[in-house]
């Protein structure tokens, strides 16, 4: 029996839960339960819960903004979201997102199921939330909103969440009314207000680091001239075989939409020159195999920044790994999605991500012409968005190949412009690593007064 774990659980236990659990999992977790403190279920701490609204989406701005499970990181909210809602006002008044709102994820990989983030209402844009988030609404008398997101982040949240979690083949789901029966201690109002002001600090800085980000895009537009730029819309061209097939190899009609050839031909119209890809950026496209009880920094799409940040990445021993970890990264190195609808998932490696790992899905670039920061620009920018779109091909999963990538025209943006850019984004990206810092100690704070019994609030 050595090493068996068991629990004896009553009948009559099992139905006084709310999901009546008979997995062993739920009652074997062990929790960290300190008795110098107060704990309450999180249900008895709130004014409401609500679950999301399922609706289609689209990514034509049609409608309002709509935030999905994807959408949270390291406990706050996005500060935008790729997709929209086309909704009644009726529906909206019912699931706009107010500020300080708190979003829990119920449902989606092992992984992400229980992510929690704070809402910050930072401007006059009203968005919603999908179905598969669950709206928490503290009673701020007992919990701040900043702590309840924070405690459901600190290892003995996510340990609760995690045992409640029903896992099958593909999906893992936590009903909302288990999260409410979280226990959750009530620390001292000092102390909780401590946390709020580090989440509120760092909501800040991440604003002013974004705008930074869009001061360097703007500034890479103006120099190439396309800040005003606008492309033809037609949905159609004509095209003779002898311009089409036999010059490109590509019979599919996207490929020769209008659009394209605009921006083709504006990016190649820079004054400083345009080269191919492939004699600007070296191509780093071996694959690496990890060593089995190695431990790794892993990468994928979704923990790619809306301004080529990383904000988070897995950690595993190379026997855990996917199979598509096999680009190894190197501080300086840009990473550039192949996959069509994620092509703007583009971020700049940093020291705290040397000799990482990333998917296969991306293209991992770097250039002796260019440095890291305008690159990561580049690769953002509309213009070169567009032309990235324009390589894509497939049909089942629909992405860029390496020989439409070698051949995209980059420009060869001027030194002086590159150091310009350069000095935005390496502002900006330590304005987020401040950001997370200040999350990183909220975080901390909690767990560190949940194991000695600080803050008690009585």
């Amino acid at each position: 029996m050595e090493g068996l774990e068991a629990a004896e659980v009553k009948l009559s236990e099992c139905f006084e839960n709310k999901d009546f659990r008979t997995d062993s999992s739920f009652y074997t977790a062990t929790l960290f339960v300190n008795p110098n403190l107060e704990y309450r279920p999180i249900g008895k701490c709130l004014h409401s819960s609500q679950y999301g609204i399922s609706i289609s989406m689209n990514e034509d701005g049609k409608g309002f903004p709509i935030y999905r499970m994807n959408e949270i990181h390291n406990l706050l909210c996005d500060l935008d979201v790729n997709k929209f809602a086309d909704i009644s006002l009726g529906e909206l008044s019912t699931f706009v997102l107010r500020d300080r709102d708190v979003l829990f994820n119920r449902t989606n990989s092992f992984e992400w199921v229980g992510r929690t983030g704070i809402y910050y209402k930072n401007d006059d844009v009203n968005r919603v939330f999908a179905s598969y988030l669950v709206r928490l609404i503290p009673d701020t008398s007992i919990i701040l909103p900043e702590y309840l997101t924070t405690f459901l982040n600190t290892k003995f949240g996510m340990a609760d969440i995690k045992r409640r979690a029903r896992q099958s083949i593909n999906q893992t789901n936590v009903n909302p009314e288990e999260v409410k029966e979280i226990r959750i201690p009530i620390l001292d109002m000092e102390l909780q207000q401590e946390v709020a002001i580090r989440l509120q600090n760092a909501n800040q800085k991440r604003i002013v680091a974004q705008s930074l980000y869009s001061s360097a895009e703007s500034y890479l537009l103006e120099c190439l001239e396309m800040q005003d730029f606008v492309a033809n819309p037609d949905a159609y061209n004509i095209k003779t075989i002898k311009e089409s097939f036999l010059e490109s190899g590509r019979i599919d009609a996207e490929y020769y939409l209008p659009k394209y050839e605009d921006y083709t031909k504006a990016v190649s119209a820079y004054a400083g020159g345009v080269a191919p890809l492939n004699e600007v950026c070296m191509i780093q496209d071996d694959n690496y195999t990890p060593e089995a009880k190695q431990a790794y920094r892993y990468i994928e799409l979704a923990d790619i920044g809306k301004s080529g940040d990383i904000i988070g990445c897995l950690c595993e021993k190379g026997e855990d790994l996917p199979t598509r970890a096999r680009r190894l990264v190197l501080t300086g190195d840009v990473i550039v999605s192949s996959i069509e609808g994620s092509l703007g998932s583009c971020a700049l490696i940093t020291e705290d991500y040397n000799y990482a790992l990333c998917s296969t899905g991306f293209y991992v670039v770097r250039s002796s012409q260019i440095n890291s920061e305008t690159l990561l620009t580049l690769f953002k920018s509309e213009p070169i968005q567009q032309l990235l779109k324009k390589g894509c091909s497939g049909t089942i999963l629909t992405g860029i190949g390496k020989q439409e990538f070698k051949q995209m025209p980059i420009p060869l943006i001027r030194p002086e412009v590159q150091a310009e850019i350069a000095q935005y984004i390496q502002r900006s990206f330590a304005l987020r690593k401040e950001a997370s810092q200040l999350l990183e100690e909220a975080k901390l704070s909690v767990e560190q007064a949940i194991a000695i019994g600080g803050g008690v609030n009585r």
